[in-house]
């Protein structure tokens, strides 16, 4: 063991303080009527057309990181990811019978809101070399949380249909990876970036975190949490404990540094993603139980981090 309990404890309060702070201001301004839904619709638009890919642009461009560097990391995250998916699918099809909640269900063990908060996590953790990192990761593994999610949405909602043409346009033009890609692109053919459009850039960027949780914090409902049905409970359990526990169990075995670990635990075990609520919408799944896990998992995943940090950094983990 390395450290003291308190200086993990310390760790971990300084990793989680910061993102929380900024999910209590969202959900204050939203309930003293200082911003409103059309507001957060607005400004969730701006995180991620614009200041989302500008962040992760200019993180990795300016980053000594790269995707062969981080490679055992990014396998190491689908390992997670495939095993709580496969999991969760198993558990589902003996436990959760509605159709409609099938998906769902899956959606929320399975998929984590890694480019915001997990993002947030890792920026409080390792600054901006720990960022790069992670866009890279995450957005790898983007495109992973991604198709598995049509795969179990379709067959929960009885859509037999896969598209795989409509899923490739729906990747290719998302803003996230379009600013990763190109980071990438412009850092291997050593394209120069204008100080001027960097400047800038960062001025953009630095919307992207703070503007993104207080817009989470704002769609925060209590009322919908603490009335949340079986299947979201059950869920947010797998997205809490269980991912944690799986992201730490294969970081270890793939033989991770403490800073790869650390990053792996802070974005596979973040809260589900916002998307799922949207997406489980869009393909007539159980959209008020996506939405119950969401504020379950945003709230939970807290404390549950902060223990999880603090037992890493105990015992000299991270």
């Amino acid at each position: 063991m390395t450290g003291s309990f308190f200086d993990a404890v310390l760790f971990s309060v300084s990793v989680t303080l910061p993102s929380i702070l900024l999910l209590v201001l969202g959900w204050y301004l939203r309930r003293s009527e200082q911003i409103d839904q059309r507001f957060c619709d607005q400004a969730s638009k701006i995180v991620f057309n614009y200041s989302l890919p500008a962040l992760l642009f200019f993180s990795i461009y300016r980053s000594d990181t790269d995707l062969l560097e981080n490679l055992n990391l990014v396998l190491a995250g689908t390992l997670t990811i495939m095993a709580l998916y496969i999991g969760a699918e198993l558990v589902a099809r003996k436990l959760v019978k509605e159709p409609r909640d099938h998906g769902v269900f899956v959606q929320g063990v399975f998929r984590a809101n890694m480019m915001i908060i997990g993002l947030a996590f890792v920026s409080s953790a390792y600054g901006s070399n720990g960022v790069a990192v992670g866009a890279i990761f995450g957005g790898v593994l983007t495109l992973l949380l991604n198709v598995l999610a049509v795969i179990t949405l379709s067959k929960a909602s009885g859509n037999k249909k896969f598209n795989p043409l409509l899923m490739a346009r729906q990747i290719m033009t998302n803003p996230l990876i379009i600013g990763i890609l190109l980071a990438l692109a412009c850092k291997w053919l050593y394209v120069p970036i204008p100080s001027l459009i960097a400047e800038a850039g960062g001025y953009v960027s630095s919307l992207a975190l703070p503007l993104a949780l207080i817009c989470a914090g704002a769609t925060l409902d209590f009322r919908k949490i603490f009335n949340a049905t079986d299947i979201a409970m059950w869920s947010s359990i797998g997205r809490l404990i269980v991912a944690p526990i799986v992201a730490v169990a294969v970081g270890l075995a793939m033989g991770l540094d403490s800073m790869s670990l650390g990053v792996m635990l802070l974005m596979t075990a973040s809260p589900a993603a916002a998307a799922s609520y949207v997406m489980a919408k869009a393909m007539g799944a159980n959209d008020v139980a996506a939405a119950n896990i969401i504020g379950i998992t945003t709230v939970g995943a807290m404390p549950t981090m902060a223990i999880s940090l603090t037992l890493l950094r105990y015992f000299g983990l991270i």
